[in-house]
């Protein structure tokens, strides 16, 4: 990972090693919020000349550390400074909208020295789209600097009429400070003195003022501080004596509270760093479900949020239509000139669904009937969303088409170009009807029905089950593959089966939809050599017409998809097919930084030797940051059903593990507190709390 990125609500930093932003940098580093570049260029060097690294840490998601030193420095043919004199220290953090960035300089020369520490910004107010270079437009314009006393403002007129600014100011006195950008600032130190400056840098976006920039640094950080050892008391705390694991989940809660944001509808979490810190449909519900033994309010929150930016009428510009749950939401300047579609884009064919069964799952978790009311009005327009605009031509199943043409043209979870792809290697022409996009409809309709009765409306409910039926049957006629024993991963245009052999299926298992011999054949086929790398679960089987295990969709492992699968062979009982899973991504994680499992890595088999990583991926990401708090519910066999007053338990424990400590899970009216534990060829499961009000039964 050669960038480091901090991050707190919709503020993002993304900067190289050393705590910079050069100028023009390929990546498009930069200080961002909204979807715009706020600084362009953030670069420190001392007596002119640039630091030498010491140590810069990735693992560290809000708070960044960054040491640096001298280079030798001369000055009319005389050594000023040897080199490593001077410790220089880069503390930075963010902080409601603001980013504090401390730089201290540590003297370990044996004399006293005098220095100049010079720091150069610049800012383009860039859209994330024309950074990125996915898109041009027309813009607004720089309208200059102002400097005043210890502040230097750039200003900016956009194209959409709002006025930005990225305000900058320093806590000590500057030597100079150019209209360009350039503050510098003089430095005296006896040895092993420290002296620092704080720099604070606000964003401002329309009528917005700097007050709260005033707030002390030091506060400031406690309140950060603060905030992050409150979600540690109330998630759910996990202790096992297998550390490879209790890494992983480490890892995986830490980067999964830096991507939550709050819109003003609660916190639910951004699809990932640094590109995608917005929200996205169907990876916010799909990490949001990962999380539910964790945090549930991070489900409630998502839910309201997507269902505050519910598709309301028919527009195909953004493919929008009624009841339609988005895609993406931008808030740049492209975005609001309406020269790119994503305020929001709805070009997903399995978000309105997704939405639907994370709602019942939250529900079945905690018991909230609150949000069923809450939401009504909402799940109501999914339901004729899934049953009108989603069935385009009547058939029972739920397609997608690209109407916008600024759009996506795939709209599953594999978004490629090429990820849908018949057998002979021709890709298929939409409207699609994806495998897994019925499961999901499936599994929300029956959730619901079972909803809806407990609320003491039947005749809904029983609407819902005959529904959920005749999708069964006639997914099961349309889908299903004699030859290969296993389900085509979608229907084309004309009907016809598209019947390359890939992951998709896998995900129906969670729906409960399938009976049990297709079902243990879908099992067998994912498990199988062409399917299972040793590593994971291949997007595509090997020896396909479009297997190529360095793509994106057609032969990679993702992390979340396996652990969506995961979730439907726990619930099916499948406890070894679930091992072996786990065991294979804990193994790859091992090999990639910072025992965080990426985005996606490469489909090569174990054989091949260590995990390959993919080219580009987003680090952290969300669902593959969730995906390990997946392996405990797993692990634990863990479906709690508020319907029911019930908590089943069928847990089981890798082969390298002896002790699973889970507490202060959040289920029903109260919280579940156990340990699982080997004890000779047995596993067993001691109760230690249990205040949720619910039945606990140990299969």
């Amino acid at each position: 990972m050669d960038y480091r990125v901090i991050k707190e609500n919709d503020v993002f930093f993304l900067t190289d090693e050393k705590g910079n932003i050069p100028k023009s940098h390929p990546y498009g580093l930069g200080l961002y919020t909204k979807d715009t570049r706020f600084l362009s260029e953030f670069s420190l060097r001392i007596n002119g000349e640039e630091p030498v690294l010491l140590f810069s840490d990735a693992a560290e998601n809000y708070v960044g550390t960054i040491l640096l030193t001298n280079p030798p420095i001369e000055k009319e043919n005389q050594l000023v400074l040897w080199r490593e004199s001077v410790q220089i220290e880069r503390k930075r953090f963010i902080y409601n909208g603001v980013l504090y960035e401390t730089i201290k300089l540590k003297n370990y020369f044996p004399k006293p020295i005098t220095c100049e520490i010079s720091v150069s910004f610049d800012v383009d107010f860039a859209d994330m789209f024309i950074v990125r270079g996915f898109q041009t437009g027309k813009v607004g314009n720089r309208t200059g600097q102002t400097i005043d006393g210890n502040s230097l403002t750039f200003h900016y007129e956009g194209a959409d009429g709002i006025h930005r600014a990225t305000v900058i100011t320093w806590d000590r006195p500057a030597v100079s400070v150019d209209a360009n950008g350039q503050v510098v600032f003089s430095f005296s130190l006896h040895y092993d003195e420290e002296q620092a400056v704080t720099f604070m840098i606000q964003p401002q976006i329309g009528e917005q003022t700097a007050q709260k920039i005033m707030i002390d640094k030091d506060n400031a950080l406690r309140r950060l501080e603060a905030s992050y050892n409150e979600w540690h008391q109330n998630i759910t705390r996990v202790a096992t004596d297998y550390k490879p694991l209790q890494r992983l989940i480490d890892r995986g809660i830490a980067d999964l509270r830096v991507l939550l944001t709050d819109l003003g509808y609660g916190p639910f979490p951004v699809a990932g760093l640094p590109w995608f810190g917005v929200p996205f449909g169907r990876d916010s519900l799909i990490a949001a479900l990962q999380m539910l033994p964790f945090y549930p309010q991070v489900a409630k929150g998502t839910l309201i949020t997507m269902a505050q930016y519910q598709g309301k009428k028919l527009d195909p510009w953004r493919d929008e239509q009624p009841g339609k749950i988005m895609h993406e939401l931008r808030f740049g300047e492209l975005a609001n000139t309406n020269q790119i579609p994503f305020t929001p884009y709805y070009g997903t064919v399995d978000a309105t669904p997704l939405f639907l069964v994370l709602l019942t799952e939250y529900v079945k978790w905690t018991g909230d009937y609150n949000m069923v009311h809450q939401l009504k009005s909402h799940i109501e327009a999914a339901l004729q969303w899934i049953d009108e605009y989603g069935d385009r031509d009547g058939d029972g199943f739920v397609e997608y088409h690209q109407e916008s043409s600024k759009g996506i043209a795939n709209q599953g979870w594999k978004d490629s170009g090429d990820s849908i792809v018949h057998r002979n290697g021709e890709y298929a022409k939409s409207p699609i009807a994806l495998v897994e996009v019925q499961g999901y409809v499936y599994q929300a309709k029956m959730g619901l029905a079972d909803i809806f009765e407990k609320l003491g409306e039947p005749n809904r409910a029983t609407l819902l089950r005959r529904q959920a039926a005749e999708l069964k049957e006639k997914f099961d006629a349309a889908f299903w593959m004699e030859d290969v024993q296993f389900y085509a991963i979608a229907l084309d245009r004309k009907k016809q089966q598209v019947g390359t052999i890939t992951s998709n299926p896998g995900h129906v298992l969670f729906a409960g939809m399938l009976d049990t011999d297709r079902q243990n054949a879908v099992i067998q086929m994912l498990l199988s050599p062409k399917m299972f790398s040793g590593y994971g679960i291949r997007t595509m089987a090997e020896g396909e017409a479009g297997y190529n295990p360095m793509s994106y969709h057609d032969g990679s492992v993702w992390p979340h998809d396996n652990s969506i699968i995961l979730l439907g062979l726990s619930k099916l009982g499948k406890s070894r097919e679930a091992l072996t899973i786990m065991e294979g991504l804990i193994e790859a994680a091992a090999h990639f930084e910072y025992d965080r499992l990426p985005e996606l890595f490469c489909g090569y088999s174990r054989s091949f030797g260590k995990p390959v990583p993919y080219p580009v991926a987003c680090s952290p990401q969300a669902w593959a940051a969730g995906t390990p708090l997946v392996f405990i519910q797993a692990m634990l066999g863990l479906f709690p059903n508020s319907l029911r007053e019930e908590i089943r338990l069928s847990p089981m424990l890798l082969d390298s593990m002896n002790v699973l400590k889970v507490e202060n899970m959040a289920i029903g009216h109260g919280r579940l507190s156990l340990t699982v534990f080997r004890e000779g060829k047995d596993i067993k499961v001691n109760i230690h709390e249990n205040t949720t009000g619910y039945d606990v039964i140990v299969l």
